[in-house]
């Protein structure tokens, strides 16, 4: 797998540590927060191509967190993860921006892929804001 930079943003310390250090086992970059103001706080000051987000936390719960996040980054890709998940949830998470929604306890190699897409995602959405600068460029200068 290539090196992906992933956030993991959850208030169960034991699951997100468990979690990021069999990530970083696989080759990702990975950092964590305990809560949605840290992760808001990380995202703003640092460049992730993944978010793996719990929807249910106190203080700033998975949806807003979402939302600020999108603020932040619009191209940002987040996999919302959560034991209490519903179907309601996951396409209340998709409207807001979310690139997949998956529930605790999920298989790591299928959170492993859904990682790979997505970082796949943000690199082709990256991409295509670099050919758009260039693109401006030339017409702004006429050539």
């Amino acid at each position: 797998m290539d090196e992906h930079r992933v956030l993991l943003v959850d208030d169960e310390e034991v699951f997100v540590e468990a979690l990021a250090k069999r990530m970083a086992k696989r080759g990702l970059t990975v950092d964590t927060a305990a809560n949605g103001a840290v992760a808001v706080d990380k995202a703003a000051h640092k460049d992730f191509d993944v978010l793996v987000l719990d929807l249910a936390m106190p203080g700033l719960d998975g949806i807003e967190t979402l939302r600020k996040l999108r603020e932040i980054n619009a191209d940002l890709q987040v996999i919302l993860l959560t034991g209490h998940g519903s179907v309601r949830a996951g396409v209340e998470a998709m409207k807001e921006g979310a690139s997949d929604f998956l529930e605790k306890p999920c298989d790591f190699d299928e959170l492993l892929a859904k990682i790979e897409g997505a970082s796949s995602r943000k690199a082709l959405l990256v991409e295509q804001h670099q050919t758009d600068k260039v693109d401006e460029i030339l017409k702004k200068h006429g050539w």
